[in-house]
C-alpha cells in the first residue's frame, strides 16, 4: 500500500496497523494455554509423566536453535513479486493450524507412551510452522515504519492484539471445559477457534499490508557474517541480553501459574480462580498499554522500559510471600505484574527497529528477520531450562497430580515461580539501564542513513567514529563479507601465520561443538532409568545443550568454505589489518595493532 511506502515516515494508516496487528491475536491466544495450561492438561488429564513432558519439551525447543536463525536469514533473501515476508505468512498459517489442533486433540485411546509420543512430535511440529510464521511476521513490523514514536505506536496496537488474544487465550479453556463437560473437549474446541482465526487474520494482513519495494532490492547478507555483525551491535546486545535474562520472569510463572494457585494459595475454586488469576494479569497489561505509550512519548522509551520491569519485580517478589486462601492479594499482585507486562510488550520490539537501523548505519543492509530470529531464539533457549527445569524437579520431589503436596513440592512451587524470576528480572533492569539509544540519538542515526544514501559519509553517534558509505570503505563490501565468516582473533592469527589458521579454527570449532553435542546426548541418555520416572534436571539440560552445540557445529561448518576461498585466492595482510581496524571502529575500541 502507499501508506507504507510514503516519503514520510510516521504516514501509516490504521488500516495498515491493524492489518499487520491482527495475526498476533491467534499468535498469543495459541501461546497461552501452551505454557500456562498445556502441561497440567497433559499430565493430570492425558496422564503422560511429567518426565515425558520436560524432555519433550526440551528437544523441541532445542530444535528451535537450527530453526529460528536459518528462518530469519531465508526470509531476509527471498525475493518474490510478494515480497520477502508475506509468501511465508500464507504458507504458514494453514500449517500452525493445523499443528494446534493436533496438540491439543491427543486421542483418548492412546497409551501412556503413545499419548507421549503424540504430545512430542506435534509440539514440535507447531513450533517449527509457528517459526516459519512468526519470524517475517516479525520482521515486518520494523519496517513499516522509520519514525522513533510511530514505531511506538504501531508494536502497540500489535501488543494490544497480542493481550486480547492471551486474555482469550486464557479464558477459552476453561469456559469451553465448564460448557462441555470435559477437559479434552475444552481443549479441542478452543484450538479449534484459534486455528479459524490463525488463518483468517493471516489473510486480512496479505490483503492490506504490503512491503517496502526498495528493501527487497537490496544484496542480501551471507548468513554467518550477518550473525556476527548482529552480535557486534552494542545497543542489540545489551537489549537482548536485557530480554534473554529476563525471559526467565514469563517463563517461569508462565508455567507455573496454574500449579501456584492450585497447591500454593488452595482456593476452593481452583479452575475459577485459576482463570480469573491469569485473565487479571493480562487484563491489566492491556489496560496499561496507552498510559505506557503516552508515557514514552513524554518521557522516552528507555525510562518507561526501566519502570515497567521494576514494577514487575515489585509484584514478584510479594507474590512470594502468598500463601493459603490469600486470593485478594494474590488477584492485586497479578494485576500489577500484568501492568509492567503491557509497558514490555510493545517497548522491545519498537526500541529492537531502532537498533535495526543502527545497523543499517553500518552495514547499508536491512535485515530485520536476521534480528528477529536472534531475538526469538536466545530467550527460547533461555526459557528451556525456565519452564521445563521446574517441572523436572517437582516431579523428582514428588509431585502427584491431584493431591496435596508435600511441604518440598509447595515451597519448590513458590521458588520458582516468585523468588527465581525477581533474581533475573532485577539482572535484566541492571542491563537495561545501559541501553543508549535514545530519540536525539535516533535522528543522528537516520540522518546518517541518509547521507549514506547521497554518498556521504556519516558519524557513529555512539562511538563518534567516522562511518564512509559501505561499498566506499578501505575494505571492499564483498571482501569484508568474507572475512566477517572469522572472528576477530582467528583474523589475528591469519595476520600472522597465514589464512591457513581460518580452516583449521573452523573444522576444530566444528569438531568441537559436535563433540559437545555427542556427550551431551550421551550423559542424557545415561540418565534416563525409565521414561515413565521423573527423568530429573540433568537430561533435560542435557538436550538442550546438545541443540545449542549441535547449532554451533552447523554454524562453523558454514564458515569452511570462505576459509578454503581465502586460501585459494589469498588476503593481502594491510587488508586483514583494515578488516580489524574497522571492527574495532563498529565496537567503539582503538585499533589494535598485530
Amino acid at each position: 500500500m502507499a501508506a507504507t511506502r510514503s516519503s514520510s515516515p510516521s504516514s501509516l494508516t490504521r488500516t495498515v496497523k491493524i492489518g499487520y496487528a491482527a495475526p498476533s491475536l491467534a499468535m498469543a491466544g495459541m501461546a497461552v494455554p501452551i505454557f500456562i495450561y498445556m502441561n497440567k492438561f497433559y499430565a493430570d488429564v492425558v496422564l503422560v509423566p511429567l518426565g515425558y513432558l520436560a524432555l519433550a519439551i526440551a528437544l523441541a525447543r532445542a530444535f528451535d536453535a537450527l530453526t529460528d536463525p536459518m528462518m530469519g536469514w531465508l526470509s531476509d533473501r527471498t525475493r518474490t513479486r510478494w515480497g520477502r515476508r508475506r509468501p511465508f505468512l500464507f504458507l504458514a498459517a494453514p500449517l500452525v493450524a493445523a499443528g494446534y489442533v493436533a496438540l491439543f486433540s491427543p486421542p483418548a485411546s492412546l497409551s501412556e507412551a503413545a499419548a507421549g509420543a503424540w504430545f512430542a512430535v506435534s509440539f514440535l511440529l507447531f513450533f517449527l510452522f509457528h517459526t516459519v510464521f512468526v519470524i517475517p511476521h516479525n520482521a515486518l513490523g520494523p519496517e513499516l515504519s522509520l519514525d522513533y514514536h510511530e514505531r511506538s505506536n504501531l508494536f502497540g496496537w500489535r501488543e494490544g492484539f497480542v493481550l486480547v488474544g492471551t486474555l482469550m487465550g486464557a479464558l477459552l479453556p476453561g469456559v469451553l471445559e465448564t460448557v462441555l463437560g470435559d477437559a479434552r473437549a475444552g481443549y479441542s474446541g478452543m484450538a479449534m477457534v484459534f486455528a479459524a482465526l490463525a488463518v483468517g487474520l493471516s489473510i486480512l494482513t496479505l490483503a492490506t499490508v504490503q512491503e517496502r519495494r526498495e528493501y527487497s532490492r537490496r544484496s542480501p547478507n551471507p548468513f554467518v557474517p550477518g550473525v556476527r555483525r548482529a552480535l557486534r551491535n552494542r545497543p542489540f546486545r545489551i537489549l537482548l541480553g536485557s530480554y534473554v535474562v529476563g525471559s526467565v520472569t514469563a517463563a517461569m510463572p508462565g508455567t507455573l501459574v496454574p500449579f501456584f494457585i492450585t497447591y500454593v494459595m488452595r482456593p476452593e475454586r481452583v479452575v475459577f480462580w485459576t482463570t480469573v488469576g491469569v485473565a487479571g494479569y493480562f487484563l491489566a497489561g492491556l489496560v496499561a498499554i496507552t498510559f505506557w505509550i503516552r508515557l514514552a512519548g513524554r518521557l522516552g522509551k528507555k525510562p518507561v522500559w526501566l519502570a515497567s520491569i521494576a514494577l514487575q519485580i515489585i509484584s514478584l517478589g510479594g507474590a512470594f510471600f502468598l500463601g493459603e486462601g490469600q486470593i485478594a492479594a494474590g488477584a492485586a499482585l497479578f494485576s500489577l505484574a500484568g501492568v509492567g507486562f503491557g509497558g514490555q510488550l510493545f517497548l522491545t520490539p519498537s526500541i529492537q527497529a531502532d537498533v535495526i537501523d543502527y545497523d543499517e548505519l553500518h552495514t547499508g543492509r536491512r535485515r530485520e528477520a536476521q534480528y528477529a530470529a536472534l531475538w526469538a531464539l536466545l530467550p527460547k533457549l533461555l526459557a528451556i531450562p525456565g519452564a521445563a527445569i521446574p517441572l523436572s524437579v517437582i516431579g523428582a520431589l514428588g509431585y502427584r497430580p491431584n493431591a496435596v503436596q508435600s511441604p518440598e513440592v509447595v515451597f519448590a512451587i513458590r521458588g520458582f515461580f516468585a523468588g527465581v524470576p525477581v533474581i533475573f528480572a532485577s539482572l535484566s533492569l541492571l542491563i537495561a539501564s545501559r541501553f543508549p539509544i535514545d530519540e536525539r540519538i535516533h535522528r543522528a542515526i537516520r540522518d546518517g542513513i541518509d547521507r549514506h544514501a547521497r554518498g556521504d559519509s556519516a558519524q557513529d553517534p555512539l562511538t563518534g567514529a567516522e562511518l564512509p558509505p559501505p561499498g566506499d570503505r578501505e575494505v571492499a563490501e564483498e571482501t569484508g563479507w568474507l572475512l566477517d565468516h572469522h572472528s576477530p582473533g582467528e583474523l589475528r592469527r591469519a595476520l600472522r601465520r597465514g589464512p591457513g589458521v581460518l580452516l583449521r579454527d573452523a573444522l576444530l570449532a566444528a569438531a568441537g561443538a559436535a563433540g559437545v553435542a555427542a556427550a551431551a546426548v550421551a550423559l542424557g541418555v545415561s540418565r534416563i532409568e525409565a521414561l515413565r520416572d521423573p527423568p530429573g534436571p540433568v537430561p533435560v539440560v542435557s538436550i538442550v545443550v546438545a541443540g545449542i552445540a549441535f547449532s554451533l557445529a552447523v554454524f562453523h561448518t558454514l564458515r569452511v568454505p570462505s576459509a578454503r576461498r581465502l586460501i585459494r585466492n589469498g588476503v593481502k595482510p594491510e587488508v586483514l589489518q583494515a578488516q580489524l581496524d574497522a571492527v574495532a571502529r563498529e565496537r567503539g575500541l582503538p585499533p589494535r595493532r598485530t
